[in-house]
């Protein structure tokens, strides 16, 4: 990678030269590289493609600190970073305004997002067997932890269900993203979300680590655990299709509900006024369903995307299951940081 190699039981740092910014300073991707002495599946863990989404890079920086990877069987590459000019900016796009995430694989000879893109591909993605990317929410929108998958990639499920958060969705691949990349090689992958932008959420956080650390045992990328909490684990909600609550006009918005809670068609979420006082509308979910993103804006315009909701036959089970996630998470021990 890069031009650097690693025998099985080395790990390092390569640093990847996309090319020079506007002061003339070189950009790079910073690449950790952790190999087991056995043989086994070559994970990648990716975060930072949004440059301000912090929680994933938090969660991974964690990840590599764990004692725990010494006892590695295959091969771990982990990108905390992938789009350093929007982290520097701190900002969720390239300096061109353009999204990272919609421009994959990219073109050696395309724009610098483009060729951002293909670098990670080629020299990246490329080794990996397995794959996971992390993410959050846009700017107060937080999301509740939550794992996409494409429908009908039984091996995505199961990796999803081994990292034991609170929803995995069946969603489609966007045109462009580095899961369309994923799915068109044949690689396994997961996309995680959680919590929002420019904000650490401790429970995001644990989320994620303690979810990467579930998946590697679940791929005997590590050892099992001796005493298993499975008895302490709530079952994962799924579902395979959402919808959006939109404001019915722009004004004053007032939330009624919070992340993880379950609704029916017609359930109150929220109202929206008018600031002169003379029109107020109620905000109602149109069908059944658990609250997986919200808007943390006071103010809205006629259309905005207020509520994201989660369809499933059995919402009130389903917050049930999400509320026994969030009792487990804050449960766990401080040895998911240290190993």
């Amino acid at each position: 990678m890069g031009g650097e190699s690693f025998d099985p039981g080395q790990s390092g740092t390569v640093e990847l030269t996309v090319g020079k910014m506007i002061d003339h300073q070189p950009l790079s991707m910073i690449v950790q590289v952790v190999r087991g002495r056995r043989d086994g599946p070559c994970l990648l863990v990716s975060s930072g493609i949004h440059g301000n989404e912090i929680c994933g890079i938090e969660s991974v920086r964690l990840l590599l600190k764990m004692r725990l990877l010494k006892q590695l069987r295959g091969d771990l590459i982990v990108v905390p970073v992938v789009n350093m000019p929007a982290f520097m900016a701190r900002s969720r796009y390239l300096p061109d305004r353009r999204d990272l995430n919609r421009l994959f694989p990219g073109s050696p000879k395309g724009s610098l997002g483009g060729r951002l893109a293909s670098m990670f591909v080629d020299e990246v993605v490329s080794h990996c067997t397995h794959a996971v990317d992390l993410h959050s929410g846009a700017i107060n929108r937080p999301n509740l932890p939550q794992i996409r998958i494409s429908p009908g990639d039984e091996v995505a499920m199961e990796m999803a269900r081994a990292f034991h958060v609170p929803v995995v969705i069946e969603s489609s691949v966007r045109e462009g993203s580095l899961r369309q990349v994923l799915v068109d090689t044949g690689k396994p992958s997961l996309l995680y979300e959680a919590g929002e932008a420019n904000r650490l959420d401790r429970a995001s956080v644990r989320y994620g680590v303690r979810g990467l650390v579930s998946l590697m045992r679940s791929l005997s990328m590590l050892p099992k655990e001796r005493k298993p909490e499975t008895s302490r684990r709530a079952r994962t909600v799924l579902s395979n299709e959402t919808y959006w609550a939109r404001a019915p006009l722009g004004g004053i918005f007032s939330p009624m509900m919070e992340l993880g809670r379950a609704v029916k068609s017609g359930t109150i979420l929220g109202t929206v006024a008018d600031p002169f006082g003379s029109k107020e509308y109620k905000v109602k979910a149109r069908e059944s369903g658990v609250i997986i993103g919200c808007l943390r804006d006071a103010t809205v315009d006629e259309g905005d995307a207020l509520y994201h909701i989660a369809l499933t036959h059995d919402p009130a089970k389903a917050e049930r299951q999400i509320q026994r996630s969030g009792r487990v998470i804050e449960d766990s021990l401080e040895s998911h940081y240290t190993g």
